[in-house]
Parts: C-alpha cells; structure tokens; sequence
C-alpha cells in the first residue's frame, strides 16, 4: 500500500545495533516505501553488523556518531549532508543507562548515572535535531521520529531512571515541534509496548511486561518490532502532513487501561 511513497526522501537512521533492532524495523519500512537511507554507528564494535544491514536496505552510507560528543555529531551530520544531499527524515532510536540503575533502588541513582541516561536518551534528539534543521529546511521540510515508552507517565519497577529520560524526551519533542513547525519540519515520537531486543534482555521483569500486555491489553496480544516500523512509516510519510508534537502508541492499546 506504501509502495514510493518516500520515493526521493533521504533518511537518516540512528541507532540500529542488529537485526532485532526496533530502528532496524523502522528503517526495512522507510527502504520499502522507497526512501534512500543512512544509517550511523557508535564505535568499531557495532561498525561491521551495521554496515551489514545497511548494504541490505541498499545503502553505503555510513557515518560514525556519538551522541554524547558535538564533534561527532557535527562530523556525522557534516557527512550526511555531502553524501545524501540533505534530509527529509529522521529516526532517533538511541536510549542508554547504566546497567545497575535497572536493578538498582530509583532512590540510589548516581549524579552521574543520571546525567548520562539524560544526555545520551534525551538531549540526543535535540543535537541531532539542531544538526538536521538546515538540511531538511533546505529541502522544505522533514518529519523526526523518536522512540519513548509509557513508563515515562507511570510507574515501571525497574525501569527507573530510563523513565525519566523518556519523560524529558517527550517533553523535548513538544518543543522542538513548536519550534521547527514554522519550517514545515515535524517531530514525533512513538510509545512502543515490549518489543524483544538487545536493550530490553537488560531490563528486569520484561517477560512480565510481555505477560501483563497479553492479558490486560484491548488485543489481547504483544507487538513486534515491525508495527513499530509501520507507524514510523505513517509519520515521515505525507499521510501525516498534519501531525507533529504528538505521541503515537504501539502498545496493543494498554496505555488506555486503568487495570
């Protein structure tokens, strides 16, 4: 049904780590409906399983980016530019937190544990925001895409300081919608429910979560990291000309539940 509907839009990928990748799904859908795709990578070790998968989507370009240094984004972006020619999306699937903070109490989270979980997961998406803007303005638009989850509004055991990060997120994505809007460029996030992958392996309890969501959810069943791409799709596409500031959920519905 999406067949070209991002046939000549350049597309910037950010985080993929492998196949299981919820940003892996999301770039297999953007390749499908025709966008030329980018992708970076953080460090020598993820290099090669990253450029594996990004020959597959038929891709050679390959930048080098970590978020946590200006330097690397700046270098990244800087080549983005010249090897794509601008930007018309962006998909910012980059979270980090200790491990310790997951199993840890919330109440013993370090200065340092929380800074860092804020500055890779959150004010992230505002660097490489702030690095997108002329390259997608040049081209009279561009939609950004991020990936929350709905602890950022509740109470998750285990979660903990990484909720706080999705909560700053989402916040961030409201201000850089109102923003950037006047430049036709806009900015979403996603709110996926448990999707199996080498982030979540860390995470305690995640096959309760997978249980609850079974159980209780509206469709009585969990999501996969494709769904996930699919609503990516629907927002860097023109379906969603309209839509920006806003929070879509992928969760079977379970955000609706109150039990």
């Amino acid at each position: 049904m999406a067949d070209g509907i991002l046939d000549g839009k350049l597309a910037l990928v950010a985080g993929v780590a492998n196949k299981r990748s919820i940003a892996w799904a999301i770039a297999q859908a953007l390749h499908g409906a025709g966008a030329q795709l980018a992708f970076t990578y953080q460090g020598e070790r993820l290099e090669g399983s990253v450029r594996k998968l990004a020959e597959e989507a038929g891709s050679d370009v390959l930048v080098e980016c970590d978020v946590s240094a200006d330097d690397s984004i700046d270098r990244a972006f800087e080549q983005v530019g010249e090897q794509l020619g601008g930007l018309d999306i962006l998909v910012h699937s980059i979270a980090f937190a200790p491990q310790d903070t997951f199993t840890n109490r919330f109440i013993e989270t370090s200065r340092d544990a929380f800074r860092m979980a804020l500055d890779v997961s959150a004010y992230s998406l505002i660097a490489m925001a702030r690095r997108a803007e002329p390259l997608m303005a040049e081209r009279g638009g561009g939609s950004m895409v991020t990936m929350t989850y709905m602890a950022s509004e509740r109470a998750f055991p285990g979660y903990n300081i990484m909720a706080t990060a999705k909560a700053a997120l989402e916040c961030s994505v409201r201000y850089l919608a109102y923003e950037l809007g006047p430049a036709a460029i806009r900015v979403n996030a996603i709110s996926a429910g448990p999707v199996r992958t080498l982030a979540s392996a860390g995470i305690a309890g995640f096959k309760e979560m997978e249980t609850v969501i079974e159980e209780r959810s509206p469709m009585r069943q969990n999501i996969d990291a494709a769904d996930v791409g699919q609503a990516a799709l629907y927002l860097c596409s023109p379906m969603s000309r309209m839509v920006t500031g806003t929070t879509v959920y992928v969760d079977s519905g379970y955000h609706a539940m109150g039990i």
